[in-house]
């Protein structure tokens, strides 16, 4: 997929988001471009930008430690963990939303932008989601072997192996057949694509249930007790989930976990199984299983089902700014084993 951050894509993104954020008056010039970094003028103050892809958290941290940094980053959809450092550094920002924090001497940017509200992109299927998925949980990138973890027929599988290859995430090998391989080439950058799509195509059924929370990993673990007495499939996932694989938050206000449901009814139906009563605000969600892998590749950890780490990194990245944090905590815990 070419996410214009290609030598010949990021240049004018670049370029295009800086001028969408300032007054119409502003003139603005390009001095130099050399790769992710260019030189622009912007009413004869210069300015050093950098391309840094989506801006997540951490490729603000890699900016800030540089030892040449720029004075604005440039992202397609920084986000807020990302902005909220970037700002106490004293690095200006810029995204393809529209929304940007700039104080370079005379040159002072403050805009909100706007999400958008069209789809991440069309092709990420809730197959292809699936198969990202278990790739990034060390699945061999072979038809066979993905099509046995997320479930999904051989056929689907092949085209979402094959999509990813179009888009530069996987590398084919020179065998064919349903047994031949391909390799991630870029892990954080697959991780990321898969995280934004699974923003993009998140179900939208849940149920807000009541729950004391004094100890939100034990009363997990009790709730999951009955759910298994029941029969039905569970697993725990954002700051829960977190908790168990890579704890890093103190204090777990509420909790997210999916269930077996399909709808509203059903998920109304787990709740009573588990004497769990339907609250507007509360702090449990249960939300149906969003893919098949996420079904089928949870695992026990201590009698608590957790969702594979690449789907509680995904969900983690909604909570907030300190969801991010725990996010990339937990992807560097992951990165170390």
């Amino acid at each position: 997929m070419n996410d214009g951050t290609g030598s010949h894509g990021r240049t004018p993104r670049l370029v295009a988001a800086v001028r969408a954020v300032l007054p119409r008056a502003a003139i603005l010039k390009v001095s130099d471009i050399n790769g992710s970094d260019a030189i622009l003028v912007v009413s004869s103050r210069r300015l050093k930008v950098r391309w840094v892809g989506r801006g997540g958290l951490q490729e603000v941290r890699d900016v800030l430690g540089l030892r040449d940094r720029p004075d604005v980053i440039v992202g397609s959809e920084i986000s807020l963990a990302a902005r909220a450092l970037a700002t106490e550094s004293g690095l200006g920002w810029v995204d393809e939303t529209g929304a940007a924090e700039v104080a370079v001497g005379n040159i002072v940017v403050s805009r909100t932008g706007s999400r958008r509200s069209k789809a991440y992109q069309p092709s990420w299927s809730p197959a292809v989601i699936g198969v990202a998925e278990a790739l990034l949980c060390g699945v061999p990138a072979t038809v066979a072997a993905a099509a046995e973890a997320t479930g999904h027929s051989t056929s689907s599988v092949a085209e979402a192996l094959a999509a990813l290859s179009k888009w530069g995430l996987l590398e084919a090998g020179a065998s064919r057949g349903p047994r031949s391989g391909r390799r991630v080439v870029a892990p954080d950058r697959l991780l990321d694509e898969y995280a934004q799509a699974v923003r993009e195509l998140r179900p939208k059924p849940e149920l807000r249930c009541g729950v004391l929370w004094r100890d939100p990993l034990a009363s997990v673990k009790q709730l999951g007790e009955k759910w298994d007495r029941a029969g039905l499939e569970w697993a725990a996932t954002g700051t829960v989930a977190a908790a168990v694989l890579a704890p890093y938050l103190t204090d777990i206000t509420a909790g997210d976990v999916y269930v077996d449901a399909r709808g509203e009814a059903d998920l109304r139906n787990v709740a009573r199984d588990a004497q769990l009563e339907p609250m507007d605000g509360g702090r449990l969600v249960l939300r149906p299983f969003p893919t098949q892998s996420s079904r089928r590749l949870a695992t026990d950890d201590g009698g608590i089902r957790v969702a594979p780490w690449p789907r509680v990194y995904a969900d983690l990245r909604q909570v907030g700014v300190r969801g991010e944090e725990a996010a990339e905590h937990l992807k560097e815990v992951r990165r170390g084993e």
